[in-house]
């Protein structure tokens, strides 16, 4: 089968490490099958990968990519949870840090990874959910508590979860304000619904919840821009993991700051439900076929990017 994978590890030069092409088919162990993939996605994950995060090279080469939706065994339109455990240890990571990734013609999961793909997504826009898109939902709803009425301030407009975050944020009828230093990028928010801000801006009210993925440049912007009570999501840090905090803020207004990462394959039903329902689509900024995978991430690696990068299976 044909697929996209890390050959080699290039900290300076990702792309450098990046090889395509024919790659045996997987072989499920008990329990697991086989999903023809007809779409996936990619994520900033895997241009780590390619730098050498979270991979040793005696495992190499091999398969990147987090999220797809494809068909199983059995025809069925499926979309796979990521997060899988080893057979033998019962540990648990995402596909294509331990085992072969999904930007490929196939992908070889635990049966129980498969959710059932709502009729009214398509294979693309069901593809973009499992990582970026499951991890706003959960900082928003799980985390946050943010329902219909509530306020919602997320940093740095433009990036994959702040990009879901904004949408999703909206869908469940909450007030969302955006920051961005582009203001492209604010333009873009305004039409997803945000009340767009540049980046340090005070906003005008304060807000119950934060969606924090930028890190030290925006974390005591964060702070200050909670009412008492409020909730603060953390699930990356893109400039710097080592913000100063005042804590006697966090304290005398019963702030609360909350990690998280990735989902539930129960919440990531619930958030196709939720697009099923509503009508919420994410965002695609472009369309590649697998065939030019190398593209797509040279597309990724530019920045110049709003919502998520997606391979469709033209082989």
């Amino acid at each position: 089968m044909f697929a996209a994978y890390a050959a080699r590890f290039d900290d300076a030069d990702p792309l450098s490490a990046l090889e395509t092409g024919d790659v045996p088919d997987p072989t499920p162990p008990d329990g697991w099958v086989v999903v023809d993939i007809v779409a996936s996605a990619l994520n900033h994950h895997d241009l780590w990968s390619l730098r050498g995060v979270g991979l040793a090279a005696e495992q190499l080469p091999m398969i990147l990519g987090c999220d797809a939706a494809g068909r199983d065994p059995e025809g069925n339109e499926v979309v796979v949870y990521s997060v899988v455990a080893d057979p033998e240890s019962g540990k648990t990571s995402i596909l294509s840090e331990k085992f072969p990734g999904t930007l490929a013609q196939k992908v070889a999961v635990p049966r129980s990874s498969l959710v059932p793909k709502p009729a009214e997504l398509s294979f693309a826009e069901a593809a973009c959910l499992p990582t970026a898109w499951l991890t706003a939902y959960r900082m928003l709803v799980s985390c946050g508590q943010v329902t219909a009425g509530s306020s919602v301030l997320v940093q740095g407009a433009g990036g994959g979860v702040a990009t879901a975050a904004v949408a999703i944020g909206t869908a469940l009828g909450a007030t969302v304000y955006a920051t961005s230093r582009d203001a492209s990028k604010r333009e873009r928010a305004e039409k997803l619904g945000a009340i767009p801000l540049e980046s340090g801006a005070r906003v005008p009210k304060r807000v119950d919840c934060v969606i924090e993925t930028v890190g030290e440049a925006t974390f005591d912007h964060s702070l200050k821009s909670l009412k008492p009570g409020g909730r603060l999501v953390v699930s990356g840090a893109t400039s710097g993991h080592l913000p100063r905090v005042d804590l006697r803020r966090v304290f005398f207004l019963d702030i609360s700051i909350l990690g998280t990462s990735m989902g539930s394959a129960e919440e990531l039903a619930a958030l196709m439900e939720l697009c099923a329902r509503t009508g919420l689509r994410p965002i695609i900024d472009s369309t590649f076929p697998l065939s030019r995978a190398r593209d797509a991430f040279a597309h990724l690696q530019s920045g110049d990017v709003f919502g998520k990068v997606v391979l469709e299976n033209d082989l």
